[in-house]
């Protein structure tokens, strides 16, 4: 009876070893499947507003609003007026989020409020100086850290223009980047002296055109393996409106004008060269942008603010890096360019014709 009992418990004890070596095998492949998924995924944050669909891909919350602000938050500012546009409603949203009193430098001020009617404070040159700041550089979409930072005296950094900072405030920044009066009336008085080149009819849709060149044209090829717009893609661009829309008007800004005039069909008499290409006082082109009903961007930030900013349709530039540039390391496409929005895919041909060291090909 002894020696049964004792070759049960034997057969007891090696069933639970197998078992339990099949299980423990089973769940480090599960984990390691997950842990990989989480590597590679890191999920973009948004934030809800009602009614605001929320990818399924991507993690959200519903803030609550804090009674009253607190501290010091500012951001250094860096780059061109698209660029400060992007921190100054990022600085708003985070600051908002976290019940801290937001403050703009004096050069943010210089560069936003002499076209919109911008409300942040301005933060004193010796209050800067003798504020002991802690930093924290911002990657260019919104994650679920930056809702809770806790830090009261904080200077932002980095260039970031993602609607996922601030699409749920995105009331309040229509309001913040409301035109001046006499820029509104300027552009639309622009628009109202345009007529339809058959009939001679005011258009009814105006399709605001904007074209990054300038120091992308060298940017992008040999720091990002990437383009910018080609005279193919504006005309894919301008022929998806016009199945859409009867006989619209295509008002094309740039810094990169004589280009724009050499390369854009204008065989159908619907495009209108509007753009003064000015950088240095960039108030006529985004009014002019913002003021019609839909957008077709290339690149940058100053057309994205301007599609944000008018509604309606947007179409943008696609895919315009090979797969292995380093630029997506820092930027997103699911963060820059709203889910309703159309994008068109570049030709990206062209970097396969230049050297191997202009490209960045390895």
């Amino acid at each position: 009876m002894w020696a049964l009992s004792r070759c049960h418990l034997c057969l007891t004890f090696l069933l639970v070893y197998v078992l339990s070596t099949i299980f423990f095998h089973i769940f480090q492949d599960l984990y390691a499947l997950f842990a990989d998924r989480h590597l590679v995924t890191s999920p973009v944050a948004i934030f809800c507003l009602s009614g605001t669909t929320i990818a399924s891909n991507t993690s959200s919350s519903c803030p609550k609003h804090p009674a009253s602000l607190s501290g010091t938050w500012t951001i250094a500012p860096a780059g061109r007026f698209g660029n400060q546009m992007g921190q100054y409603a990022t600085l708003l949203a985070l600051a908002q989020l976290n019940g801290r009193q937001a403050f703009i430098p004096p050069a943010m001020h210089a560069a936003l409020a002499p076209v919109f009617r911008i409300t942040l404070p301005v933060l004193a040159p010796e209050v800067d100086r003798h504020t002991p700041w802690r930093k924290l550089q911002l990657h260019d979409w919104m994650s679920e850290e930056y809702a809770h930072l806790e830090n009261p005296v904080l200077k932002l950094t980095g260039f970031p223009c993602s609607w996922t900072f601030f699409h749920h405030l995105r009331e309040q920044i229509h309001r913040e980047f409301t035109l001046h009066d006499h820029l509104r009336e300027k552009a639309q008085g622009f628009l109202r002296r345009l007529r339809l080149p058959r009939t001679g009819d005011l258009p009814r849709t105006f399709v605001g055109v904007h074209v990054r060149r300038g120091d992308y044209l060298e940017v992008m090829p040999q720091r990002w393996k990437g383009v910018v717009g080609d005279h193919v893609y504006l005309q894919k661009a301008m022929d998806w409106f016009r199945a859409r829309h009867e006989a619209p008007i295509f008002v094309v800004t740039s810094n990169g004008m004589g280009w724009c005039r050499e390369n854009i069909n204008v065989s159908q008499g619907d495009v209108i060269f509007a753009g003064d290409g000015q950088e240095g006082s960039p108030g006529k082109d985004f009014a002019l942008l913002t003021q019609c009903n839909h957008t077709i961007m290339t690149i940058g930030t100053f057309g994205f603010w301007a599609a944000y900013l008018t509604g309606g349709n947007t179409v943008y530039l696609a895919n315009f890096t090979l797969p292995d540039s380093s630029f997506l390391k820092v930027f997103k496409p699911e963060a820059a360019f709203l889910p309703e929005w159309v994008g068109i895919g570049a030709d990206l041909s062209p970097l396969q014709k230049l050297p191997r060291n202009l490209s960045g090909i390895a």
